[in-house]
């Protein structure tokens, strides 16, 4: 409710402030049917402002969404599963706005499914991402303080295995932004079902980036391709993540040492004071660790004791697990 007050004199001249309670404005709902009044409505959405995908319709095109919300009216693009952006090749939603809502609709057929570009606040919620060219959802050139959450995602990578990532956090140093780490920091993955048939891995963290969470996905890594070192459920080169309680069964066999949760150093200085717990990794291959942290990285890295790991031929970890964490 907002207050509004009007003043009142009284028949002694006294001033009074009379305080009216008034409904707030409600937030306006656009309902979308077709693929131009998508496109009309991304272009000219204003903060607190939903727009409402139609059942059982696919809308076809690629869509692009600058416009923000703010903290206190965020901008929702939501629908049901029958309700699917699909596109024949590019990026099938591409989001530059900033304290946006995705969620419930299926994302389809493009080369990248959801692309986040110097995004904040942004929280992408129960989508179904499917049968893309190269990666699912990715959050990159200094997105920050975003959550991937509840999402099912399969069948990436169908153009190039190698970039079939199901998440994609931040750059590649060969892709930095003018040179500059891409500081797409405080990003979280939770409770999101990767795979089958995500060629990449399931979540990849780059280098650059900071002080993130991957808690509670599962991952299935049936079809994995090896494709550029494609071989593990989690691939993080950036520094100081929470990876906790997750659950990931199959990865590609390479003839060299691996895991199914792995940690590199692209570059020094990064890779480093990650943390491993409650996570159960069974990669069903007899060349795999269950956990697997590159020389570089091991003086910083927590492996706890309380991670499992079945079907790991090499063994549970190729570090000393650390205990009361």
């Amino acid at each position: 409710m907002r207050v509004r007050e009007r003043i009142l004199a009284t028949t002694a001249g006294t001033v009074v402030l009379l305080s009216l309670l008034t409904p707030a404005a409600s937030a306006a709902t656009v309902k979308v049917a077709n693929s131009a009044e998508l496109k009309n409505a991304l272009s000219t959405v204003a903060p607190g402002t939903t727009i409402e995908l139609a059942a059982n319709t696919t809308f076809s095109g690629n869509f692009k969404a600058s416009r923000s919300g703010t903290a206190s009216g965020r901008v929702t693009l939501t629908g049901p599963r029958s309700a699917a952006l699909s596109a024949s090749g590019g990026r099938t939603f591409e989001l530059t706005g900033s304290y946006w809502t995705l969620s419930g609709f299926s994302v389809t057929g493009g080369q990248k499914g959801v692309m986040a570009l110097g995004v904040h606040n942004t929280v992408v919620d129960g989508l179904k991402v499917s049968g893309l060219g190269h990666e699912a959802i990715h959050f990159q050139h200094g997105s920050t303080d975003n959550v991937v959450r509840n999402n099912e995602i399969s069948d990436t990578g169908k153009e190039y295995g190698g970039y079939g990532e199901g998440i994609y956090f931040g750059s590649a140093k060969s892709n930095w932004p003018g040179g500059q780490p891409d500081r797409s920091d405080r990003n979280k993955a939770l409770d999101n079902r990767i795979g089958p048939n995500v060629r990449a891995e399931a979540i990849d963290v780059k280098e650059g980036t900071t002080g993130g969470e991957l808690r509670g996905n599962t991952f299935d890594g049936t079809g994995q391709s090896g494709e550029n070192y494609a071989d593990s459920f989690v691939d993080i080169k950036g520094n100081n993540y929470v990876i906790a309680d997750n659950k990931g069964s199959r990865v590609f066999v390479h003839d060299a040492e691996y895991g199914g949760f792995e940690v590199h150093v692209q570059l020094d200085g990064w890779g480093q004071n990650n943390t491993f717990s409650g996570n159960v990794s069974d990669p069903r291959a007899q060349s795999a660790y269950g956990y697997y942290v590159v020389k570089a990285a091991q003086a910083t890295t927590k492996v706890c004791a309380s991670n499992k790991a079945t079907n790991a031929g090499k063994g549970f970890a190729n570090v000393t697990p650390t205990a009361g964490c």
